[in-house]
């Protein structure tokens, strides 16, 4: 009974959290009124306004997959087949932005190119930064594992390295690049902070425009209808990603022969290429925003750190902003209880070698289903289903860490999965033979092998939940912001002050966030499933 309740958890927690506010989306959506409406949706075919906004979605995610792509596949190459001095700083650096929250990135940004410099270009930039460690992570990981002396026997049989590489790493490497440019396509498809703080009004994603329609104009309607169009298309794409990703897993052998060279001749150019990007686009935005954050008002020192914890700064909160420090450590925490009380189940579910393949690939498809939606889309979905009976809890604190677990969810999942399916269930059947309790042999055996898994899991879903910008927005008390959230309202106030205060409040929300990612890449054993 008490297994059965265990397993049944995750999907509990997803009827509750993801799949009853999609309800309402739905409802909304086509009985705004509580009868069949399809008047939202006859809005959004007539106005032109409406396609440009997904035109725009679709082309500048297109667009930042691309040159995230052609940025960081030489640099992928590098790392997989080369070893340098300095690697393992150089990997670091350029994994920081991954746990970076958007807003520090905007942040970033605003303070490398000056906060009245918006535009496009300036958004495209920031997807790139923000999503070069993923196209390191994925197909430099897989490039490494491949076999070189599948490109040797070619070269013995006569194909020069060109001929080599596209006819064979070429087509083997295809669908780790797919996996990576369709991750890439759908953080950018639904990009929300980095385009409402960096590519200016002129510009609006459905993110955006779902977050104007809900909260401006409350046309909650035209907002639900927008939310169930992002959510089919970000779901689809989902989809498409979990299959080629599985098939990216089937086909990278993880071979123990890793044979990586010391540089010579031309690669000494790439590895001058690797380390101009890595500087420009990563290390350049960071320190400056560490540097503006010192001078920002033409004020040497730390007058903007001191002005964090001054009640003469809490206008715009109530409270002093740093309580948005210890608002947000409390909701990680909060997120990290749940997010492993649910991803736990569901990682041993998803690792059950005795279940069916076709069991288990629509169990991977349900947990990961919140990586398809939207911050945004998932904080409306929330206002509109627990505003009244029978669950009133719109104006609960506890609201926004369930919703930060929802978002992380995924991702405790692919961190745990594969540590899991790397014990052999021969070693619980001998404990249990040997007079083990099931309390005892997961003590013995799972533990030992699983509490590393266990704190990167924590870790990540702890930065997410102090990063997360978008569904805290919507559902956040006024009394209790998050470092996000003090971020963006400085942002959006006048005067070279407030700037200031909202470059210091990016430092010490970046600096919590690199602590994290140490974390993590200290303890990791291997990389997730991503």
């Amino acid at each position: 009974m008490t297994e059965r309740v265990f397993r049944i958890l995750p999907l509990v927690f997803l009827g509750l959290f993801y799949f009853y506010p999609l309800f309402f989306i739905f409802r909304i959506s086509f009985a705004p009124k509580g009868t069949l409406d399809l008047a939202p949706f006859a809005e959004l075919a007539a106005d032109e306004y409406y396609w440009r906004v997904l035109w725009f979605s679709a082309w500048q995610a297109a667009l930042s997959t691309l040159l995230t792509l052609l940025t960081a596949l030489p640099a992928a190459f590098l790392f997989a087949r080369y070893q340098f001095r300095g690697k393992t700083l150089l990997r670091a650096i350029a994994n920081v932005p991954f746990v970076l929250p958007v807003l520090v990135v905007a942040s970033a940004f605003s303070a490398l190119f000056g906060p009245q410099v918006q535009g496009l270009g300036l958004m495209l930039l920031a997807h790139v930064f923000y999503n070069y460690t993923l196209v390191l992570r994925i197909v430099g990981n897989f490039w490494a594992n491949l076999d070189p002396q599948l490109t040797q026997a070619a070269s013995v049989l006569g194909a020069s390295r060109i001929q080599a590489q596209r006819e064979i790493t070429l087509p083997l490497l295809l669908p780790a690049i797919g996996s990576a440019a369709l991750l890439i396509f759908i953080f950018c498809f639904g990009a929300f902070g980095t385009v409402l703080l960096l590519a200016g009004p002129r510009y609006a994603t459905l993110e955006v425009e779902i977050y104007t329609q809900a909260t401006s104009f409350l046309n909650l309607p035209v907002a639900g209808a927008l939310s169930l169009l992002q959510i089919v298309a970000s779901l689809l794409l989902t989809l498409l990603y979990n299959r080629l990703q599985t098939r990216t897993a089937a086909l990278n052998l993880r071979a123990a022969a890793r044979v990586q060279r010391p540089l010579h001749g031309q690669m000494w150019l790439l590895w001058l290429l690797a380390i101009g990007v890595i500087a420009a686009l990563i290390v350049l935005p960071l320190l400056a925003l560490l540097i503006r954050a010192v001078i920002a008002a033409h004020t040497l020192g730390w007058g903007a750190y001191a002005a964090l914890f001054s009640q003469a700064s809490s206008a715009l909160f109530g409270v002093a902003p740093i309580m948005a420090v210890q608002n947000s450590l409390v909701y990680g925490l909060m997120t990290v209880v749940v997010a492993l009380g649910v991803g736990l189940p569901a990682a041993y579910w998803l690792s059950d070698k005795s279940a069916s393949a076709i069991r288990t690939a629509l169990l991977d498809a349900v947990f990961m289903l919140p990586l398809g939606t939207s911050a945004v889309t998932l904080g409306f979905g929330y206002i509109v289903a627990f505003s009244g009976p029978p669950l009133e809890w719109r104006a609960s604190a506890w609201l926004v860490p369930f919703a930060h677990a929802l978002l992380a969810l995924p991702f405790v999942v692919r961190t745990l999965t594969p540590t899991l399916r790397s014990i052999d269930p021969r070693l619980r059947e001998a404990a249990r033979v040997m007079g083990a309790t099931p309390a005892q042999a997961w003590r013995e055996i799972d533990w030992p092998i699983l509490a590393r898994g266990i704190a990167v899991a924590a870790t990540f879903a702890f930065a997410i939940s102090v990063g997360e910008f978008g569904a805290t927005l919507l559902l956040g008390q006024p009394d209790y912001p998050t470092m996000p959230v003090v971020i963006y309202r400085f942002l959006g106030q006048p005067g070279l002050r407030n700037y200031a205060l909202a470059l210091a409040m990016s430092c010490v929300l970046m600096l919590v966030m690199v602590a994290a990612f140490v974390i993590i890449e200290r303890l990791r054993i291997t990389d997730s499933e991503f």
